[in-house]
C-alpha cells in the first residue's frame, strides 16, 4: 500500500528551508544522522519531526529521512545541518551504528547466491 503524497504547493521547500537553498554543511545521501537531544519548543515543525523521527528509529540516512518525512533531500539536508550545529544530532562513526547480526545473515546468503 501507498500513500498519497501531499501537495508539493503547500508549502515550498525554500519556506520549509528558512529561505536557503543550500546547506552549511557537507552532507551525502547515504551520511547517517542521529538524534542526541530533545527538541526545544522553538524548533519549526519540520526540525521536531527530524528530531522526532529519529528518536523513534535510531540512526537513518539522509535519504531515509528524506523518505520518511516526503520532503526533498536538499530540504533535508538543510535541516539536518542546523540540527548538528545545534548540538540536537550527530553523525555516528561506522563503529558507533552496527547492524544487526539478521541483516548481515541475508546479505552474506545474498552474496554466496551470486557467486554461486
Amino acid at each position: 500500500m501507498t500513500r498519497g503524497r501531499r501537495d508539493p504547493d503547500l508549502v515550498r521547500s525554500y519556506v520549509r528551508a528558512g529561505g536557503r537553498v543550500k546547506a552549511a554543511r557537507e552532507l551525502d545521501l547515504v551520511t547517517l544522522i542521529r538524534a542526541v537531544a530533545d527538541p526545544r519548543p522553538d524548533h519549526r515543525p519540520d526540525q521536531r519531526r527530524v528530531l522526532g523521527l529519529l528518536s523513534r528509529r535510531g540512526a537513518l540516512s539522509v535519504a531515509e529521512l528524506s523518505a520518511y518525512l516526503d520532503l526533498p533531500a536538499s530540504v533535508v539536508k538543510i535541516l539536518v545541518s542546523d540540527l548538528l550545529d545545534s548540538g540536537h544530532l550527530q553523525c555516528p562513526t561506522p563503529a558507533e551504528v552496527k547492524p544487526e547480526l539478521a541483516l548481515i545473515k541475508e546479505v552474506l546468503h545474498g552474496l554466496r547466491a551470486l557467486a554461486g
